[in-house]
């Protein structure tokens, strides 16, 4: 069982030094904040070794850095290639059918969304869906064949709308 009460006090005594530290490093209070996050996340996850550090926030504050620099590197080197590449070329804005089917698939339940997700967006097979999805086949089949049955009704009814609107 790991040393709640030890690991809060640690974190409560040390998280405005690390914090402050970090900032300094990396200019950015969001970037900052992190880091520090991730590296006392680390820090739980190993606390049963790194409480019998002679000092952990050093550990920590360690980390922290590492982890605020690796950050730093990879944002530099995302610069670099697009001075390379060139800036990617800009995406078209959904269309309004789009929207649409959006829109009706958040009006699904969940399974049925996902089911009709990864068999038609990403063109798994049924047996594939079922082994992401850890349900039966049948199953899968029930709720793609509800989801599209769903999702007919709900463009219908867009559709209908938009006819007595117009």
């Amino acid at each position: 069982m790991p040393d709640v009460e030890g690991f809060d006090e640690f974190y409560r005594g040390s998280r405005q030094r690390l914090l402050g530290f970090v900032y300094v490093l990396t200019g950015n209070l969001a970037e900052a904040q992190d880091a520090v996050q991730e590296a006392y996340i680390r820090a739980w996850q190993r606390w049963s070794t790194v409480s019998g550090y002679d000092d952990p926030e050093a550990w920590t504050r360690v980390v922290a850095s590492r982890i605020a620099v690796s950050r730093w590197r990879s944002l530099r080197s995302r610069a670099r290639a697009y001075l390379r590449h060139g800036a990617p070329e800009s995406v078209p804005a959904p269309g309004t059918d789009t929207v649409e089917v959006v829109a009706a698939l958040r009006r699904l339940p969940e399974e049925q969304r996902t089911a009709i997700a990864l068999y038609y967006l990403l063109g798994m097979p049924v047996a594939e869906v079922a082994r992401q999805t850890q349900a039966p086949e049948g199953t899968v089949k029930a709720r793609l064949s509800r989801g599209r049955a769903a999702l007919a009704g709900l463009l219908a009814v867009s559709d209908l709308e938009e006819a007595a609107d117009a």
